[in-house]
């Protein structure tokens, strides 16, 4: 046994390191494949005028006059240091800047999911009751919204609507941490917060739906019901109770989504997030940002993964047991 947990492990951290590596090589990569550099992102169309020894100056002062190879595992040996490297735009190292703006992305990733699942499993459970009447159709109806209707078109629609009807614009403000003015930082993360979890409600819904529907067809779920357990303690204990996997999985692959891929809700609600920080480092073409700030990106992903596998083994005794 105790072998077998080991070898498991093994294999999952090497698994990862994989992963993280890959993740590496293809950022570095697709920067560098994208025309420009540091240098014309930073000077514009002064950068034209530079003499051959100012722009070799300033190719050595940001390192790109080394090989690609060398350059690449120069970032990668000092991120395992600790040296996320150096942001010239904010004057500040990456680490630092990471260290600002993840727990700003990560709370409104906890407040997506939280509404999200607050629209998305009961609505699921809701269409699954009656499959095929009125209020299944209104399910399917919210979920094929959310899927369809586009992240930045809904938060332009609603940022819009609020501000010139509701004379509700927190966001027009500089931001607030929750540490600084919790109310505050509540009313700028409410419209962000809805637009995200709209859009993540509508897998979860779905999968809920199908979850229950397959639970519901279950021997044990009929003989409950004959031996007269009501029906609220039916549908929550035994149906949703065994449904949790299936819906669990979507809820972790959502979180880890939105850590990375809220970039344009962030951008347009001014929100300083971790997407936000990426989106700057690719217009200002800051390597060290983008490549440090992705690979944290994809770290937390994994650990959210990791995170998703240990609450299988605690809601569903079957996962133990294998």
């Amino acid at each position: 046994m105790r072998a077998l947990l080991r070898n498991r492990v093994v294999r999952r951290v090497a698994g990862t390191l994989g992963t993280l590596f890959g993740v590496a090589v293809f950022v570095f990569v697709m920067l560098r494949a994208i025309p420009g550099d540091q240098i014309t992102a930073g000077l514009g169309t002064e950068a034209a005028a530079l003499t051959p020894a100012q722009r070799a100056a300033l190719e050595r002062y940001y390192g790109l006059d080394q090989p690609l190879v060398t350059q690449f595992f120069s970032w990668l040996g000092n991120m395992l240091t600790g040296n996320f490297g150096y942001s010239a735009r904010n004057q500040q190292s990456v680490l630092d800047l990471t260290l600002q703006s993840l727990p700003v992305t990560f709370e409104l990733a906890v407040l997506s999911i939280v509404l999200a699942l607050l629209i998305g499993v009961p609505l699921g459970m809701v269409s699954a009751s009656k499959a095929g009447a009125p209020r299944d159709a209104v399910g399917q109806a919210v979920s094929l919204a959310g899927l369809s209707i586009p992240a930045f078109l809904l938060a332009t629609t609603l940022l819009s609507i609020f501000a010139a009807s509701f004379r509700f614009n927190p966001n027009g403000q500089g931001f607030a941490t929750l540490l600084e003015d919790p109310l505050l930082n509540l009313q700028q993360m409410v419209l962000p917060a809805l637009v995200l979890g709209f859009g993540i409600a509508a897998p979860i819904l779905r999968t809920t739906r199908a979850a229950v529907l397959e639970v519901r067809s279950h021997d044990f779920v009929r003989t409950a019901r004959a031996k007269g357990v009501p029906e609220r303690r039916l549908q929550v204990r035994h149906v949703l109770g065994n449904a949790l996997v299936p819906i669990v999985t979507m809820t972790g692959l959502q979180f880890g989504y939105l850590l990375g891929g809220a970039v344009v809700v962030e951008q347009i609600f001014s929100v300083p997030g971790i997407g936000r920080q990426v989106l700057l480092g690719i217009q200002q073409k800051e390597y060290a940002v983008v490549q440090s700030t992705v690979l944290v990106i994809a770290l937390a992903f994994v650990l959210v993964n990791l995170l998703t596998d240990v609450l299988y083994r605690i809601i569903d005794p079957r996962v133990r047991a294998s």
